[in-house]
């Protein structure tokens, strides 16, 4: 059966999240996730790009139609990429709808708090289902001098808290809390009645969500402090294609039996 926001929102066991970009990968994670993200993570996965500002609003309809195609169970979420929703609110719903309509998936996903309530609010009242994004918004990383913890201090504390609450209270079914402490994204989950999200935040959050590529190990350089390898696919990936390479070069493969003969 369909996982709908409904259950999403209404679901007492914790909601597990992973990222997908492609239909082989979607058809994968889909029965065994409740939602999957078709995060703009895909720059630095898929394209090789040093953060997430490069990617367009075309690569996440594209890579999201795919997902969407071969996702017959869990809920699917798009992110809006950097520049597509911070202008005006009115070009933020034009935008959510474009992805809504060319995808078909159920929610957009905006980073932002308090400044991005208003938006938030008037994608909700336009029939824009919205999963809200606080703490570390990689987006913002211009803004926030790189890839930095946050929730640190009284004022820091306060100001995820603040951005949370607006976020719930303009109208987003869950929020994604990202690179917070521990203690703040557990409060923050005390003190919302909409779902929390964690990656890189509490144990205590509603649901959990991490890269899909992280979990499986296909980058050997490095795994984010809160991601947990559950196989090492690359060096796996990298002995099949040695293999391939060292029968081609010696003549091995391919074998009569690889070839189409004259009946």
């Amino acid at each position: 059966m369909k996982i709908s926001i409904k259950d999403i929102v209404k679901g007492n066991k914790p909601i597990v999240c992973l990222t997908s970009y492609t239909a082989p990968m979607a058809k994968i994670v889909d029965p065994l996730v409740d939602l999957i993200l078709v995060g703009d993570s895909l720059g630095m996965v898929v394209y090789g790009f040093e953060n997430t500002l490069p990617v367009t609003i075309d690569m996440m309809i594209a890579h999201g139609a795919a997902v969407v195609r071969n996702a017959e169970h869990a809920l699917v979420v798009v992110d809006m990429p950097f520049g597509t929703y911070e202008h005006s609110k009115e070009e933020a719903l034009k935008n959510a709808q474009r992805i809504m309509k060319e995808t078909g998936c159920a929610a957009v996903k905006p980073e932002g708090g308090e400044e991005l309530a208003e938006t938030v609010r008037y994608l909700v009242d336009n029939g824009v289902p919205v999963m809200g994004h606080v703490g570390l918004m990689p987006q913002s990383i211009e803004k926030m001098g790189g890839f930095k913890i946050q929730g640190r201090g009284d004022a820091g504390a306060q100001k995820v808290m603040a951005d949370a609450k607006a976020i719930e209270a303009a109208g987003a079914f869950c929020v994604v809390i990202e690179g917070t402490i521990e203690p703040v994204a557990k409060d923050i989950t005390e003190a919302l009645t909409i779902p929390t999200i964690g990656i890189g935040a509490s144990p205590a959050c509603d649901g959990q969500i991490l890269v899909v590529d992280d979990i499986l190990g296909m980058f050997s350089a490095f795994t984010p402090k809160f991601a947990k390898r559950y196989v090492e696919l690359a060096p796996i990936v990298a002995n099949a294609v040695k293999t391939y390479a060292d029968e081609v070069r010696s003549g091995t493969f391919p074998t009569i039996g690889h070839c189409f003969l004259p009946k």
